[in-house]
């Protein structure tokens, strides 16, 4: 395959990113107070930098850079910045925190561990930020790192984490009183203060905010600007028990989901073109001043708040999976880390794109050269080699109805198949959810009903597999047992899985499956991890991140965590999966019921388009 379109060593010479974010990092200065004047003897308390401090130019001015930037004082159109960039391709290091439940809690410990040795600055932004005891954890251990001089930046999207009134990022910001001096990097005490800033995305009280345009990105940065100490974490996982195989009395719990992420390390003394945390840094200044945001601040102590994120971060060290992982990382957070060129993508134009979402699909994916969807499709033009694609995604709904919409094609295809046949040894798998392991039984029905039927069925065939009636199609063994139906489910070119077996513990069995959440794509010799589910959601209204990736040892990695998903799944259509369907709805309840009662849900979804908020 010729990788010469994303993995071009010239492409690293490309400033025209860092030029065009500079200037919004330079416009950031306007809104940073002077820093108040302190006489010897004033020094040492609150504002007031300690004795011997130095002014150091670079760290105020990069300080400056960070201030969050109120709309009425955007001199550019940032979001175009961010779409029409020609984002450089970078080298670096990876490593994948897979799906399993030990990887869970790896994870989370990777975001204290990291967060706890910050030297500089900290930038993070989730759609889910949960007041539970992960949540409160993380933002104790944010607190802590303020009052060491590490200047912070958080954001959280005000649907995926919406409260009333966020008082446990208030109580945060209130960690501004005792939050200490940036050092620089010879490890000197500078006379800029660290600051804590807090922002909702698109907040639901702001008029200017697009209720429908959704942060989806969830994003760990660590000392963006120091690449020797820099780190960027990415992937699936929101701040959630749900992610990390807790609750919130420290009890293992197996139920939840499936996720994954990338920890991604800067070449050591990589420059700012070539460092992957400094560009990463440049995108979240721009989700961080859009102008539907909503900077927090508080009148409030909110004591409660801050006694309760210390104790959770306490109480989180006294489960001993999270104290082995946390210390483990100490001599490990350098290993397994393999060698990788990278590229950041992104879908940062879904919240410009005009409100005609589907009709103008394919001009909207077109006015953002660095959307995820499309290099995707860049990829199959430009890679007439490529013969494998495999996909894993919890909501995976399929692009051609977008783009029949959009009038990109005129007559209903099956983009799969063509794909397919351009060469007779392609192959596509995907592994997804099943009705026994999604948390969404609206989308459920989606890829039931529609993702798995187009890309197995022919149209004759569909029409009876849509039928309401299961005594046609599913409790009908004629249908099920027929030879045609036996062939087109073991399709030997396309296999769709779906996680969940017999033997779980929902069915009175003794395994757990868990949710599947993790978001990537292997091909021949490239993948993609990120935040992107590849729904209807992710393709036209949601912010999404993430990386194109080209490295044999990751993709290795992730095709080991591919075949491990597989293995814990059903193929559609199977005997097996056939009964796990029935099992689901003899033993009732909602999942029962919605599994019964999916082709009655798919066919309201697509009459009243209500398929496309999914």
């Amino acid at each position: 395959m010729n990788v010469s379109y994303f993995f071009n060593r010239k492409r690293l010479c490309t400033l025209l990113l860092l030029q065009l974010f500079a200037l919004l990092l330079v416009s950031g200065c306007v809104s940073r107070p002077a820093q108040p004047p302190c006489t010897p003897i004033q020094q040492n308390i609150e504002n007031c930098p300690p004795i011997g401090a130095i002014l150091d130019e670079d760290v105020k001015k990069h300080q400056q850079s960070r201030e969050w930037l109120p709309a009425d004082k955007h001199t550019k159109d940032y979001l175009d910045f961010a779409m029409m960039a020609d984002i450089p391709i970078q080298e670096a290091r990876l490593k994948i925190i897979g799906t399993e439940h030990a990887s869970a809690v790896e994870s989370l410990a990777t975001k204290v561990w990291l967060i706890d040795h910050a030297k500089y600055t900290i930038d993070l932004t989730y759609y889910i930020f949960t007041r539970d005891l992960s949540g409160y954890a993380i933002l104790g251990a944010l607190c802590n790192a303020a009052h060491r001089g590490v200047d912070i930046r958080i954001m959280v999207d005000s649907l995926g984490s919406y409260h009333t009134s966020h008082s446990e990022l208030k109580a945060l910001l209130n960690c501004n009183a005792q939050a200490g001096f940036r050092i620089n990097e010879e490890g000197l005490v500078t006379t800029t203060k660290a600051t804590i800033q807090a922002v909702v995305f698109n907040a639901l009280t702001r008029h200017t905010a697009r209720i429908n345009r959704r942060s989806h990105d969830k994003l760990l940065i660590i000392d963006a600007a120091y690449a020797n100490d820099a780190w960027v974490l990415t992937g699936g996982r929101n701040i959630s028990n749900d992610y990390y195989g807790i609750d919130d009395d420290l009890n293992d719990d197996l139920s939840v989901f499936k996720d994954m992420e990338i920890l991604l390390k800067p070449l050591k003394n990589s420059t700012d073109k070539d460092s992957v945390s400094q560009v990463i840094e440049y995108y979240y200044s721009i989700l961080f001043s859009h102008k539907g945001n909503k900077k927090l601040t508080t009148w409030w102590s909110y004591n409660g708040q801050q006694q309760k994120a210390q104790a959770s971060l306490s109480r989180l060290f006294t489960y001993p999976k999270f104290e082995s992982a946390y210390h483990a990382l100490n001599q490990t957070i350098h290993e397994d880390l393999a060698p990788v060129k990278v590229r950041l993508a992104h879908e940062i134009g879904n919240l410009k794109s005009s409100s005609a979402v589907v009709s103008q699909y394919a001009e909207n994916k077109r006015s953002n050269a660095n959307s995820i969807m499309t290099i995707l499709k860049k990829i199959g033009k430009e890679a007439p080699n490529l013969t494998h694609l495999k996909i894993v995604s919890p909501y995976l709904f399929l692009e051609e109805y977008l783009k029949k919409q959009s009038g990109e094609i005129k007559q209903e295809v099956n983009l799969a198949q063509q794909w397919l046949d351009v060469d007779p040894r392609r192959t596509l798998e995907i592994v997804t959810n099943s009705a026994l392991t999604s948390d969404n039984f609206f989308t459920q029905a989606v890829i039931d009903m529609h993702t798995g039927p187009k890309l197995l069925l022919p149209k004759e065939i569909e029409k009876i597999w849509l039928s309401s009636d299961l005594d046609n199609n599913e409790y009908n063994p004629e249908f099920i047992n027929s030879p045609q139906w036996k062939k087109l489910i073991a399709n030997p070119r396309i296999k769709f899985y779906q996680l969940g077996q017999l033997d779980s513990v929902k069915l009175g069995g003794s395994k757990y499956y868990g949710k599947l959440h993790a978001k990537f794509i292997i091909t021949d010799d490239i993948a993609f991890v990120g935040t992107s589910n590849f729904d209807f959601r992710s393709m036209l209204f949601n912010s999404e991140v993430g990386y194109f990736i080209h490295g044999n040892e990751t993709l290795t990695a992730l095709n080991t965590e591919f075949e491990l998903l597989k293995s814990q799944s059903y193929l559609w259509g199977s005997d097996e999966w056939l009964e796990l369907r029935k099992k689901i709805r003899e033993q009732g309840g909602t999942k029962g019921f919605t599994t019964k009662t999916q082709r009655s849900l798919y066919k309201v979804l697509e009459k009243t388009g209500l398929k496309i908020q999914l």
